[in-house]
């Protein structure tokens, strides 16, 4: 018996009319109303609303920073926009019931259980993609065999996602980054636009655009508070999770990704001594690290080391930045580089929390400024350190620019 017959397909339809209750009463559900969009959405949604190039739309990012929630936040504006909310369709992939079905599977009982003629023009939504085997490939075969329908999908497990949409998917996917929130978004989702102002300065002829605060004081504890709490939506307004922030975000972040995303895709055995490789590099965020030294303090070999750190970057845990000389040129032999946490708050996660005179305060106000960057795509970040004679020089973040292998 196939596990295809386990489960009837009434059951699988009447999830799929659960998920998408739209069909029936034309908005999604009244929790995803309630909730702010976060400003990446105004960036998101024109690609989603984009049908005449042949692509489907793929949203990247850690866990907990609110994919769904845009994924829900995009249905209900196109349902304000006169797309008949029945040629919708949302699917979470992470649900067993549809277990051992194929993308085309799956769509083909949504089209079924809301009884439309046809797909043409239909916007769909795949939630969680990373758990569906071989998805890039389903995902290939629906984008041609239905080129007037508008394919969203998001995943958690970028490692997979990324390789798959610039490799054999190239000219098929768009790739969007949504990272934890920066700091603009924690202003913005908490309401506290009145502490700060915009202003403009002249320079070379152009007037720049610059924020100020008239109160230092209430900018700094929010500031602060951001360093400790402010990488997810749910954290920043929940103080109840703040309360409790190790046991959220280590068991439905942390552990769900080094415990189960990242050895499902590459087949990691020793899932714990990834754990404390991961605990360690966080407690140590904005450090400079040798393989050497690594290897020395955690008795994990080199060769081990560079996978763990490319999967730890590739699941958007940590950023690994490497190192120019004075004259903003890469080093011929890698020696040295900076590992930064994501967004701070993961180190309060996996410790505790800071204080204004904690040791480690300068480290994570420099993993904060690094995390308001490290989500766009294009940018080439680094860090300069050198020694001229008896003297040292550093600069903590250096832009190069792509075309001209210059800094900013």
């Amino acid at each position: 018996m196939s596990f295809n017959t386990v489960i009837p397909t009434t059951k699988r339809i009447e999830r799929l009319q659960y998920e998408n209750p739209w069909w029936t009463n034309g908005n999604v559900q009244q929790v995803y109303q309630d909730m702010s969009k976060r400003l990446y959405f105004d960036l998101f949604y024109p690609f989603v609303k984009e049908t005449d190039i042949k692509r489907a739309v793929v949203l990247m990012g850690p866990r907990r920073v609110g994919k769904t929630v845009m994924m829900f936040h995009t249905i209900q504006e196109l349902i304000k926009e006169r797309i008949a909310p029945q040629k919708i369709f949302f699917i979470g992939i992470d649900n067993p019931i549809y277990m051992h079905l194929s993308l085309e599977d799956i769509l083909l009982l949504a089209k079924e259980a809301v009884q439309v003629d046809t797909l043409e023009g239909c916007f769909v939504f795949f939630d969680e993609i990373q758990y569906l085997k071989d998805s890039e490939r389903h995902l290939k075969v629906l984008i041609d065999l239905y080129p007037k329908t508008k394919f969203v999908v998001s995943g958690s497990a970028a490692a997979a996602l990324r390789l798959q949409s610039t490799e054999s998917g190239a000219g098929r996917f768009t790739d969007f980054m949504l990272p934890p929130l920066t700091f603009h978004e924690y202003i913005h989702l908490k309401g506290l636009h009145h502490l700060v102002q915009a202003r403009t300065i002249v320079y070379r002829n152009k007037e720049i655009p610059f924020f100020t605060t008239h109160d230092n004081k209430a900018f700094n504890k929010e500031f602060f508070h951001y360093l400790n709490f402010g990488g997810y939506p749910e954290v920043v307004l929940s103080e109840k999770i703040q309360s409790d922030m190790g046991r959220y975000v280590r068991s439905d972040i942390v552990d769900k990704v080094l415990l189960r995303d990242l050895p499902s895709l590459y087949g990691i055995k020793d899932v714990q001594e990834l754990n404390s490789f991961f605990t360690y590099l966080a407690y140590n965020t904005g450090n400079e690290f040798s393989y050497e030294r690594l290897s020395k303090d955690s008795g994990i070999q080199k060769e081990i080391i560079k996978k763990y750190l490319e999967y730890l970057e590739a699941a958007f845990l940590i950023k690994v930045i490497h190192k120019v000389n004075e004259t903003a040129k890469k080093f011929k032999r890698i020696t040295s580089f900076k590992v930064y946490l994501t967004n701070p708050s993961l180190r309060t996660a996996l410790s505790s929390h800071i204080t204004e005179t904690d040791n480690e305060m300068g480290n994570m106000v420099e993993t904060a400024i690094f995390s308001q960057w490290m989500h766009r795509e294009n940018l080439d970040l680094k860090y300069a350190r050198w020694k001229m004679g008896r003297s040292e020089g550093e600069v903590d973040i250096v832009l190069l620019d792509n075309k001209l292998f210059q800094p900013h």
